[in-house]
């Protein structure tokens, strides 16, 4: 959206223009599925989160005070509303007697199997993308947005917005997070290896096949003392430079059709009964 035009639709909506309220919602959910997405690693929840997160868009324009930073303050709500899940399944689990949340993938809702068959990737735009699932949760939410940065939909100031931090401190958390994710792309490389590494099968005989910081660890330190796999850290391109201008992941029609319902016939008729919106930084 252009900036001029974009500041003038917000503009419009905060004053009530059902039209404007309805150009908002088509032109920035695909923003806010991607982000979601990705930080939820496909839970089941995603659908919920990315609703939920643009009526409290809608209902809380009033209080938005430059429209200019809309688009800042709309990532901002998003990642509030994925936190925001993300302890009350915490919460729930805690009730449950358990030590860790467990989150319920959706197959139909997992997020990187749908970037690479919906985007088309392969080579290894397809293996940095595997490689998130390696990611631990905090890393996978500034990855969440990380990524648009990278593929030029988010700037680093719109990143440090909707963390709360500053753009010094996100610079920082980027560049370990980029580490991590580069130890991951090795192990993506090493499970995936053609012929298998014997002594990788051997040490992997007990995994139950599901990515997690641990086995990364493992994988990642025979793989660094392996003379079989240590050769899979070569030649890997960094990964901003594969996500430079990738398009994104389309969203899905149940979710597309959903939104206008919620949203009253113009765009904004429940918005009105949605709950007051989460915290977020003031622009």
């Amino acid at each position: 959206m252009n900036s001029a035009h974009g500041a003038a639709t917000v503009a419009a909506a905060q004053a009530g223009d059902e039209r404007a309220q309805g150009e908002l919602i088509a032109e920035y959910l695909p923003l806010v599925y991607n982000i979601v997405g990705r930080a939820l690693s496909g839970h089941a929840d995603v659908d919920d989160v990315v609703q939920e997160t643009m009526l409290r868009v809608v209902d809380g324009l009033g209080g938005l005070r430059d429209a200019t930073c809309f688009r800042s303050w709309l990532v901002a709500i998003a990642m509030n509303e994925v936190r925001r899940r993300q302890r009350a399944h915490s919460s729930e689990a805690l009730c449950d007697g358990l030590h860790e949340a467990r989150e319920v993938a959706d197959p139909g809702a997992d997020f990187v199997g749908l970037t690479i068959v919906r985007l088309g990737l392969s080579g290894q735009r397809r293996e940095v993308t595997e490689a998130t699932r390696w990611l631990d949760r905090d890393d996978r939410e500034l990855l969440a947005l990380w990524w648009l940065e990278a593929a030029g939909e988010l700037t680093r100031a719109d990143v440090a917005v909707a963390l709360g931090q500053s753009q010094q401190h996100v610079t920082v958390r980027v560049q370990r997070m980029k580490t991590q994710l580069e130890v991951a792309r090795v192990v993506v490389r090493a499970l995936s290896a053609l012929p298998p590494c014997e002594e990788l099968e051997s040490l992997t005989a007990a995994w139950d096949g599901a990515p997690g910081s641990l086995w990364r660890k493992r994988i990642a330190r025979h793989a660094r003392d392996c003379v079989a796999c240590g050769g899979h850290r070569n030649g890997l391109v960094p990964a901003e430079g594969l996500l430079a201008g990738l398009a994104f992941v389309p969203v899905p029609e149940h979710l597309g059709g959903l939104l206008p319902t919620a949203f009253g016939p113009a765009g904004s008729g429940a918005a009105s009964a949605a709950p007051a919106p989460a915290p977020a930084p003031a622009p």
